[in-house]
């Protein structure tokens, strides 16, 4: 069964899935991410406060129970999920729904992400269709990678397969391929889907699951060129000559070396905006 063609069923519980999000200071963020979900069921929640100042405080909201697990120090997004994953799969949760404060989510999104992946025990990793929107929630371009993951497989360098806060992933599968870690910084998703993408499928349901605020003070923006090394360093590891798209993919990471982050953001809103309105 394709993932285009699955239409699943409303989920009785959510008692196994815990949305994991980081925050780094933003508590108005964190307040107005979490109150944009909406489910039948109970939804649980754990905050990863990465050091902030004041500490974040879990908001009261109903049909959410939320707890917040502190970090000793700001010691970067990387630590920050692997402490997250680690913390949910102590307490017994199977998956995990990723989400970043500032992003809004889709009703029944949650619900919709783990019938897929109870109908489908070999995909790992399982993101949505994203809108990009501006700080004041204006529509800027559609992110719509593939569904499929064969085609993820061979186009995963080309283009960006998956976003990372639309993402729910299997605890145990991250866990036995070794965690988030530090190797790869700013990059330290595509690093684990690519580790998951060795063992396991990763996929996409061609709905719109999120939106996704582009924020001028993110990670890639203010952490780019690291951002973009890293991807170097992850694209020529597993670079298989055999495939092309995986040249043009080393072609284009090159170039965006060497353009700048705002006329990046130009041309993916031209390049993308037709599609804003799906």
């Amino acid at each position: 069964m394709t993932s285009s063609s699955f239409t699943p069923p409303v989920a009785a519980t959510l008692d196994d899935v815990a949305v994991l999000m980081p925050a780094y200071n933003g508590q108005a963020d964190v307040d107005r991410t979490l109150a944009s979900f909406s489910e039948a069921a109970r939804i649980h929640v754990l905050i990863v406060d990465d050091g902030s100042t004041p500490p974040i405080v879990a908001p009261d909201l109903p049909n959410m129970s939320i707890d917040v697990l502190r970090m000793p120090q700001n010691g970067g997004i990387e630590r920050a999920l692997q402490a997250g994953v680690e913390a949910l799969a102590a307490r017994g949760f199977r998956y995990a729904a990723r989400i970043d404060a500032g992003d809004l989510t889709v009703p029944q999104r949650l619900a919709r992400q783990r019938a897929y992946l109870e109908a489908h025990p070999r995909v790992a990793g399982l993101g949505m269709w994203t809108q990009v929107v501006s700080r004041d929630g204006q529509p800027l371009f559609m992110l719509t990678p593939p569904a499929e993951p064969d085609a993820i497989r061979r186009v995963r360098f080309m283009r960006a397969c998956f976003v990372h806060p639309s993402m729910m992933l299997r605890v145990d599968a991250v866990l036995a391929v070794g965690n988030y870690r530090e190797a790869y910084k700013a990059a330290e998703d595509l690093d684990l889907f690519l580790r998951l993408m060795q063992r396991y499928d990763c996929a996409n349901l061609p709905d719109l699951g999120l939106y996704y605020e582009l924020n001028e003070g993110g990670i890639s923006a203010t952490k780019r060129r690291r951002q973009i090394v890293s991807t170097l360093r992850l694209q020529l590891r597993y670079f298989n000559a055999l495939n092309p798209y995986d040249w043009v993919g080393l072609a284009k990471k090159l170039l965006h070396f060497v353009t700048p982050y705002k006329t990046l953001q130009r041309l993916k809103k031209r390049l993308y905006a037709p599609r804003a309105s799906l």
